[in-house]
C-alpha cells in the first residue's frame, strides 16, 4: 500500500467520488483506510455514563485503499506514488507525475 497515514487523497470511486480529505487511519492487513470527512456512517448508541445523552453518532467508515489516489495539494492534481532509493541509501516516496519527493 503506497498511501500512509497523514496523506491527503481523493477518492476516485464510489458513493464519495471526487470528495478529499487526510487519511486517519491505515489497515494494511485487510487493505482499507478511513478518510476524514468521508463515507460517513450512523451508529445508534444508547445512553452510558460517558455518553449520557446517547442518540446518533456519526463517524467515518473504512473504503478500500483502491478507491483512493494521492492528492498533490500543490499542483491540485492526483497523482501515483512511487519509491526512490538516494544516494544516500534512504528510500524516499516520490510523485510519479512530477518527479518530487512527497514529504
Amino acid at each position: 500500500m503506497k498511501v500512509r497515514k497523514g496523506d491527503l487523497v481523493k477518492v476516485i470511486s464510489g458513493n464519495d467520488r471526487g470528495k478529499t480529505g487526510k487519511i486517519l487511519k491505515v489497515f494494511p492487513d485487510t487493505g482499507r483506510v478511513i478518510i476524514e470527512g468521508v463515507n460517513l456512517i450512523k451508529r445508534h448508541s444508547r445512553p452510558t455514563q460517558k455518553n449520557r445523552k446517547g442518540g446518533i453518532v456519526e463517524k467515518e467508515g473504512s473504503i478500500n485503499a483502491s478507491n483512493v489516489m494521492y492528492y498533490d495539494g500543490r499542483s491540485n492534481t492526483v497523482a501515483r506514488l512511487g519509491h526512490r532509493v538516494l544516494a544516500d541509501n534512504k528510500k524516499v516516496r516520490i510523485n510519479k507525475k512530477t518527479g518530487e519527493i512527497v514529504e
